[in-house]
């Protein structure tokens, strides 16, 4: 029996784009998506910049056509509708096909907004309802009128990394023929007022591997990818866009919110995903790496790339400066990132960067490089709580 995943299609709406088509050119025209907050009602709009998708909700409600629903569920389900169109499936029930969708966030970009007003005894339960993860992902999943298997992933920002491991796996073992599965989180004061606690907010252009690094910009967004069975996909005689070859997740069970300084679980997860796609590390091509531009992370993730790659990294950089870090939706972003990188033979830069960090012997890529071979990415992704992931695509 085959266990190869292959990629059919993909969807994807951030800040600096409403599509894969959209996102691509602002990736080969370096433009990033990062201003000053204009939709987010908060006091901070004027303190932080951030990727924020370009439209309002009202708009998103337009555009989407589904109803009035959160920004959470607008967003992933125009992420998702586009990665089934890129699929060319028309018929959801033709195969046994699943619906994991990763989220941190979830209803809260609208409860935040009534906390007080429930406590006052104000009727508001229609939106409290919609406050927990699984909801938005149950009403993607209706309106996609996907019902074979639906489930939702949140282990902070290395979700969506871990959705794509269980949808592969789910395939892998014949249990589903198709998943739709990706990752959704929209800004919300919560989080912009959370990181900013911890003082790992830059209120400029963040600068991934920057030696002066002062922390990250948080970003909004949604992807979504189809991943299909070998099996499916001759069915179907299907164009695939690439294939997800290995996979790997550990948890350096260092601190809440902090990677190991030697980056233990980021060392850990790669080796597991070499191991599962059955290559060795000097094959790759190019690292979309986590690259949140906080001091923690950059450091401890380029320890981890030294000590795998034998200080023999592959070409890398940190795709962050151009959306801003989208939590739960990062790992599927930068899974489409990681494909169009594979399927045009780009490397995208890493942006606003100026300084080396002293503490490492690697240096990212800076400008857009083409006509590069690219058949295989590594993309990483490490969450809160030491949840680490990373993911190998290949060409088919």
């Amino acid at each position: 029996m085959n266990n190869s995943v292959y990629i059919t299609g993909m969807g994807i709406v951030s800040a600096i784009g409403n599509s894969v088509e959209e996102t691509l050119h602002s990736l080969s025209n370096s433009k990033t998506g990062i201003e000053k907050i204009k939709y987010l009602e908060t006091f901070h709009k004027d303190t932080f910049a951030a990727g924020e998708v370009k439209h309002s909700n009202k708009e998103l409600i337009e555009i989407a056509g589904i109803g009035s629903y959160n920004r959470t569920t607008l967003l992933g389900f125009l992420a998702a509708e586009e990665a089934l169109k890129s699929a060319s499936i028309d018929d959801i029930k033709e195969a046994r096909t699943g619906f994991i969708s990763s989220t941190t966030i979830a209803g809260m970009c609208n409860t935040e907004l009534l906390y007080k007003d429930f406590f006052e005894g104000k009727n508001n339960v229609n939106f409290i309802d919609s406050h927990f993860s699984g909801v938005s992902t149950n009403d993607i999943a209706a309106h996609l009128g996907i019902c074979d298997y639906v489930t939702t992933i949140s282990t902070a920002c290395s979700s969506a990394a871990n959705a794509l491991m269980l949808a592969a796996r789910l395939i892998k073992n014949n249990i589903l023929d198709r998943v739709v599965v990706g990752g959704v989180d929209p800004l919300s004061k919560f989080t912009l007022n959370g990181f900013n606690t911890l003082m790992i907010l830059d209120k400029e252009w963040c600068k991934p591997f920057d030696e002066n690094r002062r922390g990250l910009n948080l970003g909004e967004g949604a992807a979504f990818l189809v991943l299909e069975s070998e099996k499916s996909v001759r069915k179907t005689n299907k164009k695939t866009l690439a294939r997800l070859l290995g996979y790997g997740n550990a948890n350096d069970a260092f601190h809440q919110t902090a990677s190991s300084p030697e980056g233990h679980g980021a060392f850990l997860a790669m080796q597991k995903a070499f191991n599962i796609a059955g290559i060795s590390p000097d094959t790759i091509d190019y690292i979309n790496a986590h690259g949140t531009g906080t001091p923690n992370n950059d450091s401890s993730e380029g320890l981890a790339m030294q000590r795998l790659f034998n200080n023999n990294v592959p070409k890398f950089s940190s795709t962050k400066a151009f959306t801003g870090h989208t939590l739960a939706a990062a790992a599927a972003i930068e899974s489409v990132i990681s494909i169009l990188a594979i399927q045009n033979n780009m490397i995208f830069p890493c942006l606003n960067r100026n300084t080396q960090m002293s503490d490492l012997t690697i240096t990212p890529v800076d400008k857009l490089e083409t006509n590069v071979s690219v058949n295989y990415v590594l993309s990483n992704s490490f969450g809160f709580g030491g949840n680490c992931s990373s993911l190998i695509f290949s060409r088919n």
